[in-house]
């Protein structure tokens, strides 16, 4: 694994990365909230045995910059992966996307058809006919969505990420998660939810570029997340028609956190069949 950084459009992030450092085809991880490229660690490490993988902090989360003039929207997110991919020189991709990162890296692959390889979409996807959760509606809603943010304690962070992972989390990652969550991330947050209320017209859009391309695609989904239910999983096959879509009926939101050996059981060999299948798709 080598730890570095990458500044991108005068936004530093840190950078992840194992397998070849000059391919142009790479495995590419994003994370969500409140994650960070750590949330990566082991699967990358296993998948850069056989590909390049990156995986960076997205602005406003982790270690990355919070700047407060940034686009902190879907289309926002999508526009900072294409230029963080070809500041690094990858052509290629295969996407692994976490929760909101599906739409920002969907959106990213709807407007590079080329460049797309495959998707794995682990509680995620595109999520048609999607009814915003509880915590989404909180944030949401202005001075709510403020007030819950600044009386969030490390006991209350403790407390709702048990309840969306009843296998539980480890210690460590509970505290990093904590870490993370400073200012700059908790403005962050409310700015992207806000500016997502809208999703069916993006949904739709990136439904309609996607489909016809038939791409490789593995949905992974846990039956315990409260945040995306698992009607989701099976209509993933209206976008992506020869999706594998393995179901893990104890998780919750974050299934490489709580069964990571499960989790990789099924993603490795997927994105091994993947990796160097194939060339650059034809404009």
């Amino acid at each position: 694994m080598r730890d570095s950084s990458i500044n991108v459009e005068g936004i530093s992030s840190p950078l992840l990365e194992s397998g070849p450092g000059q391919a142009v085809e790479a495995v590419v991880f994003v994370h969500v909230n409140p994650g960070s490229s750590n949330d990566w660690r082991s699967l990358a490490e296993l998948v850069g045995s056989f590909a390049r993988v990156i995986a960076m902090d997205m602005v406003g989360f982790g270690a990355a910059d919070k700047p407060t003039n940034f686009d902190y929207s879907v289309e926002g997110y999508a526009r900072h992966l294409g230029a963080l991919l070809a500041a690094s020189g990858v052509r290629r991709v295969d996407l692994v996307l976490h929760d909101f990162g599906g739409p920002w890296g969907l959106t990213w692959a709807a407007a590079n058809p080329r460049s797309i390889a495959s998707v794995t979409l682990i509680n995620t996807g595109v999520l048609l006919d999607y009814h915003w959760h509880y915590l989404a509606q909180i944030w949401q809603t202005r001075l709510l969505g403020e007030l819950f943010m600044a009386t969030t304690t490390r006991a209350g962070m403790q407390l709702l990420l048990r309840h969306v992972n009843p296998r539980g989390l480890p210690r460590e990652y509970v505290e990093q998660v904590y870490r993370s969550l400073d200012r700059g991330t908790r403005r962050a947050v409310l700015r992207l939810y806000r500016n997502s209320r809208e999703t069916q017209g993006v949904m739709q859009g990136i439904a309609s570029a996607l489909r016809p391309l038939a791409l490789p695609a593995q949905v992974v989904l846990a039956a315990c997340d409260p945040y995306i239910p698992l009607s989701h999983a099976e209509r993933q096959r209206e976008v992506f028609p020869r999706a594998q879509v393995p179901v893990f009926p104890d998780s919750g939101h974050w299934p490489f956190i709580d069964n990571p050996e499960a989790v990789a059981g099924a993603v490795v060999p997927f994105l091994r069949s993947q990796v160097g299948n194939g060339a650059l798709r034809p404009a």
